[in-house]
This record gives C-alpha cells, sequence and structure tokens, in this order.
C-alpha cells in the first residue's frame, strides 16, 4: 500500500482487524502505583481495574514524538509513500501533538487527523481509512474516508462513579455533577473533544436505557448504515446485553462488536464502565443483514 494508516492504543481495535487491515498501533503508556507500564503489552484492563479498586495512584502519557517518528521511518523503509495518522482527542491528550512534531520531521508526508473522539468511534474510521487505503486510494481520499466516518460518530457512556474522571482532570463540564454524584448515574458523552454530561437519572438501569434510547434515535436520525462497538471495563456481562440489544434493535448495524477498553481509559473511567460507540457509513443506506 502507497499509504499506510497509523492509530494509537485507545482506538481499542480488535487484533483481527488491526492484522487484516496492516494497521499500525502507537501505545500510551499507564503509570500504576510509580510503575510505567504500555498499553497493550504489559498490562491489562484488569489490573488496572484491581489497582484502582485498591485506590492505587494510577495516571497516563503520551507516546513521545520520537517513537512515532520512527513508526512513520519504519513504514516508510516498508514502501510507504503517505501516513495518515489518526488519534484520540487532543483535548483529553497530548497524543495528537507528538505525531504532529514527528510528522514534521517524518521523510514521507504524513497527514495527522485530531479525531476528536476515543475509542471504537475513531476505530471504526481507522478501520475505513485502512480499508481505502487498501484499495489503492490517495492521501487525500483516505483522510477524506476518516472525517466523513468521525463527523456523525457518536461515544455515549456510563460511569459507575466520577471519582476517576475527577482524579484525572478529563471530566470537563461534568464536574458540575460532583456535588451530587452519590445521588445520580450520569450519561456522559464526548461532544467536540471533551467529556460532557448529557443526562442524569436516579439508577444504573435508567442510564443504560437513555443511552440505547439515544443511539436508537441517532440512528434513525442518521438514516444510513452504521458500526456498533460496546465497551466496558469489568462489566463485560452488562456489555453483552447492550450488544445484544443493538443487534435486535438496531436494524441499521452492520458491525456489532464488544470490546474491553483498555488501560489508559479504563484508568480514568473506572471499573464498572459501559459505552456505545457509533460510527455511521456514509452514504450506505440501511439493509438487512450484518457481518458480525
Amino acid at each position: 500500500m502507497a499509504v499506510r494508516v497509523v492509530t494509537d492504543s485507545t482506538a481499542y481495535l480488535p487484533d483481527d482487524l488491526l492484522r487484516e487491515h496492516a494497521i499500525e498501533v502507537v501505545p500510551l503508556h499507564v503509570v500504576v502505583g510509580g510503575a510505567d507500564h504500555v498499553e497493550g503489552r504489559d498490562i491489562t484492563a484488569d489490573e488496572v481495574a484491581a489497582a484502582l479498586r485498591q485506590y492505587t495512584v494510577v495516571s497516563t502519557s503520551r507516546p513521545t514524538p520520537q517513537v512515532f517518528l520512527e513508526t512513520y521511518e519504519r513504514l516508510a523503509a516498508e514502501g510507504a509513500t503517505h501516513v495518515v495518522s489518526i488519534h484520540l482527542s487532543s483535548q483529553m491528550s497530548g497524543t495528537v501533538e507528538a505525531a504532529r512534531l514527528a510528522a514534521a520531521e517524518a521523510s514521507i508526508p504524513v497527514e495527522v487527523i485530531d479525531s476528536e473522539t476515543i475509542g471504537m468511534a475513531m476505530g471504526f474510521a481507522v478501520v475505513a481509512a485502512a480499508e481505502a487505503a487498501t484499495g489503492g486510494a490517495d492521501l487525500a481520499t483516505v483522510a477524506r474516508v476518516v472525517h466523513e466516518r468521525l463527523a456523525p460518530s457518536k461515544v455515549l457512556f456510563y460511569v459507575h462513579t466520577l471519582e476517576h474522571l475527577r482524579r484525572g482532570g478529563r471530566i470537563g463540564a461534568a464536574s458540575a455533577l460532583l456535588g451530587s454524584a452519590l445521588a445520580i448515574k450520569p450519561v456522559l458523552g464526548v461532544r467536540g473533544g471533551r467529556i460532557v454530561p448529557i443526562e442524569k437519572v436516579r439508577t444504573t438501569a435508567r442510564a443504560i436505557a437513555r443511552i440505547e434510547a439515544m443511539v436508537a434515535q441517532h440512528v434513525a436520525e442518521g438514516g444510513v448504515a452504521v458500526d456498533v462497538a460496546v465497551h466496558h471495563l469489568d462489566a463485560a456481562e452488562r456489555a453483552e446485553a447492550i450488544a445484544g440489544w443493538a443487534r435486535d434493535q438496531l436494524p441499521g448495524a452492520r458491525r456489532v462488536l464488544v470490546v474491553e477498553l483498555g488501560a489508559v481509559v479504563g484508568a480514568h473511567v473506572g471499573p464498572g464502565t459501559v459505552a456505545i460507540a457509533v460510527s455511521p457509513r456514509a452514504g450506505e443506506p440501511i439493509v438487512a443483514g450484518r457481518e458480525s
């Protein structure tokens, strides 16, 4: 492929999709109790969840520009003439900045895209980019495909407690909810690259029901087929139930995946989190049938 696609570990793309589409992943880091770990290599989401339950200090950090530069140069050596590098929201991490610093030094053109989102809302756009690149699309076309998938995407999620978001400084406007955090179950979303409060409800069941209702409305209003991922941290049973709902109730869903959150995002949202990422397929009308 003349154009290669790079992303970071917070896309949480399943390994089979990474292999199938030759997608390169640059990992973020997690620091647990002062010990540095590389996401996806030497620490699991379960280990982070256990550390959070024990009130161990957990933090995260971006990849260095040098790691990005080494990745871009290796792809150039393998024959790539261009790179599209797609990363989590710059409002949540300095990863995009590191990628841009590296791109300025790379020997081939690198288009760095701030997804303004996270998880599989970004991951599905990455897959679409890789599919276009495999089909021979040029740099501009691959970048356009990314933006077409990102623009209408949606992420809604429920967290068991807001405390982990508060500690990590990622809560943004949702800080207004902290005063009553014990009395409410927040429905949160990603808008403009930031985590923001959507609704306040009284029970977990109500929060999940509202997320499902908003996802159904989003799909219906979009009028095109979608890919759906249900993310979770230490909430597999609940995630599987939501995925079952999506398969039954969203006629436009082509893919419905259950994907565990990794260590980096898990460190900020905490155990018990569930999220739904929806990625509309531009120009593809709703039809019966699914890939998975």
